[in-house]
């Protein structure tokens, strides 16, 4: 008998790419909320909404009367859904992401959600985009909106599960899959395994570095995904 696993999918650069469209998304949704044009924006690799937008304002001195981030979040969701046949011909779903998910829902007794810097609407219009959204009970995930501290987006999609599940998740049954070393820092911080893929921006040898000692370098290997998410 298998011990059940709770797998957290964090999504870009993990499970798909937006093929440039993400960063045109958010330009387009700070100016319709802001009223400003933006040329840059705050780094983004690993990090949450709430963060990338506040340090973004802090970027050009703008002042936030209180509501910018909900409306921002509502733009940006609308912007996804209005883009979304020009971002499956843009960007991909990532080699392997599609198998390893369809393969550790069978045999493993995993429990597959989401956790990302993402708002949820933004996510759910993502993985809604590339269909992937049925592969992931994005009903248990944890979101940026949630919580800007990435690490605290552990326990906050174990508790969702668990009021769906009845099912309690440990550190030693609890697995992030991601791709940066937020990532490796929210499941040392936040009480769970890590499975650091070197598909986005950080190379293998850096996600090490950051702490992870479970490192793919990509999704491709699908029986290499099955034994790494076993060997916890």
């Amino acid at each position: 008998m298998t011990t059940p696993k709770l797998i957290l999918w964090d999504i870009d650069h993990t499970l798909i790419e937006t093929g440039g469209v993400g960063s045109e998304v958010f330009r387009d949704a700070f100016e319709q909320v802001t009223g400003h044009k933006i040329e840059k924006l705050a780094d983004v690799t690993g990090r949450t909404e709430p963060i990338i937008f506040q340090e973004t304002l802090e970027i050009y001195g703008i002042e936030d009367p209180g509501d910018y981030f909900l409306r921002f979040v509502r733009a940006q969701a609308e912007g996804y859904q209005s883009r979304a046949e020009e971002m499956r011909r843009r960007g991909r779903v990532l080699p392997g992401a599609r198998e390893a998910l369809e393969s550790l829902a069978t045999g493993l007794d995993a429990y597959q959600t989401v956790l990302t810097g993402n708002p949820r609407p933004s996510a759910e219009a993502k993985l809604s985009i590339f269909d992937l959204a049925t592969m992931l009970n994005g009903n248990t995930g944890a979101y940026g909106d949630d919580d800007a501290i990435r690490a605290n987006l552990v326990d906050i999609a174990r508790q969702r599960v668990y009021k769906q599940t009845g099912v309690t998740f440990t550190k030693k049954t609890t697995v992030i899959i991601g791709d940066s070393p937020s990532d490796v820092e929210a499941a040392s911080k936040g009480g769970a395994q890590i499975i650091a893929v070197a598909s986005g921006n950080t190379s293998a040898e850096d996600l090490r570095s950051a702490g992870a000692t479970t490192v793919l370098y990509d999704l491709a290997d699908t029986a290499a995904v099955r034994e790494a998410v076993a060997g916890f």
